[in-house]
């Protein structure tokens, strides 16, 4: 019988309430049940994420692997119909899935992430290049970026509205304008939807290999958005006369290595940064529900909104 983490425990119960209680209390006959129906045994230590354990296991004819449980969220749908689609390709295999109990078997990879092994521009380069890889045609069923337009823009409106702020006009008027211009009409692709250094670890099969995708269909460029929100603590040390050249320097690298156009990139960035700087406001973040540090990334997406809300070179939008 595993051993539920006790941090994972806490912060499920905090989220979900009774539901989450309920589920943390089922969860070891839940990871016992899935283990013995697909012939496989623990093999290190649980670890976790946000909202799912991770169980390192073995079988025989599979290489190494692991059990991962999530809690039952909208958000966690299609995940595993993400994996299907690439098939390896950039992001680890699918070997078993069980999706009413939102379990899979994986290809285990390294615990080291992007975020910890890469520095600057190679972080950028390399999520950029699997999502590339990753922008493939879309199968039937998927949730499209190009329906939840319309809920965007209302939020966006109903934020600035009724959440104290310092965001200028010119900076709310670009997000709304992105949203009515690139969110309402979207290819038929598959994107990760929450690609960022976090989000890819070191492998054996390949370098880096993608993991916890949405399995959203949409704009490639939309996932720039959460690349540039997840460098915030890399940019914390930048100079506030070199934040704007950094930031615009994320985005001309990704651009280029994903080969999209710098300026959709730019735009779905800045999209991203402003609703980020709203969440803030009205939720907090699982980082920091709170205080100095919800207070410095709340000022920091808006200064990041800005930023993008500039061209390279241009005039403040204060």
């Amino acid at each position: 019988m595993i051993v539920i983490p006790e941090e994972f425990a806490r912060t499920t119960v905090e989220r979900e309430g009774d539901a989450g209680a309920r589920w943390i209390a089922e969860l070891p006959d839940t990871v016992a049940d899935l283990a013995d129906t697909w012939a496989c045994a623990p093999d290190g230590h649980v670890m976790h994420g946000g909202v799912g354990i991770i169980v390192p296991v073995r079988r025989d004819g599979t290489p190494p692997a692991v059990l991962k449980v999530s809690c039952p969220h909208p958000g966690n749908d299609h995940e595993p119909d993400a994996f299907v689609a690439w098939a390896g390709r950039g992001a680890v295999a699918l070997y078993e899935r069980d999706d009413a109990r939102y379990a899979m078997l994986l290809e285990r990879v390294s615990p080291v992430t992007l975020a910890e092994a890469g520095d600057g521009d190679e972080v950028v380069a390399v999520a950029a290049r699997l999502g590339r890889r990753l922008a493939v045609p879309a199968p039937d069923g998927l949730p499209r970026l190009s329906d939840r337009a319309g809920e965007w823009e209302d939020e966006l409106r109903r934020d600035a509205a009724e959440l104290g702020h310092g965001l200028p006009r010119p900076v709310l008027d670009a997000a709304l304008a992105t949203v009515r211009e690139l969110g309402r009409e979207q290819p038929d692709t598959l994107v990760h939807g929450d690609l960022h250094g976090r989000n890819i670890l070191r492998a054996e099969r390949e370098p880096w290999l993608a993991v916890d995708p949405k399995g959203y269909v949409g704009d490639p460029a939309y996932d720039s958005g959460a690349l540039m929100k997840s460098r915030a603590y890399a940019l914390a040390g930048v100079g506030a006369h070199d934040l704007g050249r950094a930031v615009h320097r994320i985005v001309d690298v990704f651009a280029d290595a994903a080969e999209l156009e710098r300026e959709r990139v730019r735009r779905w960035a800045q999209l991203h940064a402003v609703q980020a700087a709203f969440w803030a406001r009205r939720h907090g973040f699982r980082v920091a529900r709170g205080g100095p540090e919800l207070e410095w990334i709340t000022a920091f997406a808006d200064r990041l909104a800005e930023l993008l809300t500039e061209r390279p070179g241009g005039p403040s939008v204060r």
